[in-house]
């Protein structure tokens, strides 16, 4: 059984940005995810993580998971699901779908899973016209009228995708007026002025039907006339489910949405376990954000070990002092990022 300074459970944006740092660090670094890249090899385009002014989900994913294994001396990725974390005396032993790994310290970046809707048909009707990826299944219903429920950015950029596909995209929302960020509002009005997307305001999807195929949703009111809605496809965006089971089993306190409670410092309220990114109870919750959660949180196990142990924490052969930054420097760039 292998044993190493941190296991980072999660192999986003998140995931990767925080293992790099270990590995910065001198850190035996292990990255554990059950799909590499993470949700946001899912988005279409990004435009606001700095440095980048535009690139896909998967390019910026690809992009920190190369800079991860820059330090391949100490950072190591696996695909692997993890099935179960328990504490072994003053370690952690994690068991994946693949190994059993012993660790001294733990970060969850283990991020979320879409919401689904729970109306009747939407089990039935997944994959057969409901989906929870725009850019997965968007093509497939090309010439075809949309629907996408909810009304946050991720909706707003989701139906604003599907109109490069659909010949119609509808938003249906439960509230008075959708609240994306304001260039994707901007850019969602213009193409309503086109025709291309119609909004249906104040409005519940409580049933999903069809034949062998989604071909209509039940409205809780009346559009035009009638609460059945004929429509070709459906796609739900009305956010996200935190992914922290495994450590909650650990004594991890999560909040009322079952967000892992952090503090400035990435710091749980289990000594050795730090989280970062979706999974966490910031209210702002982007990539950027994430991976700065996660410099912080690699910081704080760097600290955490040499105040346990009293030395550097890698124990790695061949570990070279030329690639392990000051400890001052690296307090001055977490104070920076944190700003």
């Amino acid at each position: 059984m292998k044993n190493y300074d941190t296991i980072i459970i999660g192999g986003g944006c998140v995931g990767f940005g925080t293992a790099m740092y270990c590995g910065r660090f001198g850190m035996k670094t292990l990255v554990l995810g059950d799909i590499l890249g993470g949700t946001i090899i899912l988005t279409h385009v990004v435009e606001n993580y700095p440095g980048f002014v535009r690139l896909t989900g998967q390019e910026l994913s690809d992009k920190l998971k190369e800079h991860a294994l820059d330090y391949k001396e100490f950072v190591e990725i696996k695909e692997e699901k993890v099935t179960v974390v328990e504490k072994e005396g003053n370690l952690f032993k994690v068991i994946s779908t693949d190994g059993e790994y012993l660790t001294k310290t733990l970060i969850f970046a283990t991020g979320t899973q879409v919401r689904k809707l729970g109306v009747p048909g939407e089990d039935t009707f997944s994959n057969r016209g409901l989906s929870y990826c725009a850019l997965c299944d968007g093509p497939i219903f090309r010439g075809k009228n949309i629907a996408v429920v909810g009304g946050s950015d991720s909706a707003a950029k989701e139906a604003l995708l599907l109109t490069e596909y659909g010949k119609k995209v509808y938003i249906i929302y439960r509230g008075d007026k959708i609240r994306p960020e304001p260039i994707n509002m901007e850019r969602v009005e213009q193409k309503i002025k086109e025709g291309k997307i119609e909004m249906i305001n104040n409005t519940n999807v409580v049933e999903v039907k069809g034949d062998k195929f989604l071909n209509k949703v039940i409205l809780d009111k009346p559009y035009k006339g009638s609460k059945e809605f004929p429509i070709d496809a459906v796609f739900v965006e009305i956010g996200h489910l935190p992914l922290s089971e495994l450590a909650v089993k650990l004594g991890v306190k999560t909040n009322e949405k079952g967000e892992i409670i952090i503090d400035r410092e990435s710091k749980t309220n289990v000594s050795g376990i730090f989280a970062a990114g979706d999974v966490v109870d910031t209210r702002f919750k982007q990539a950027i954000t994430g991976v700065g959660e996660g410099v912080s949180a690699s910081y704080s196990a760097y600290m955490y070990l040499k105040e346990q142990e009293g030395v550097y924490p890698t124990t790695t052969p061949g570990y070279k002092a030329k690639n392990h930054i000051a400890e001052k420097e690296m307090k001055r760039i977490v104070t920076e990022i944190k700003k």
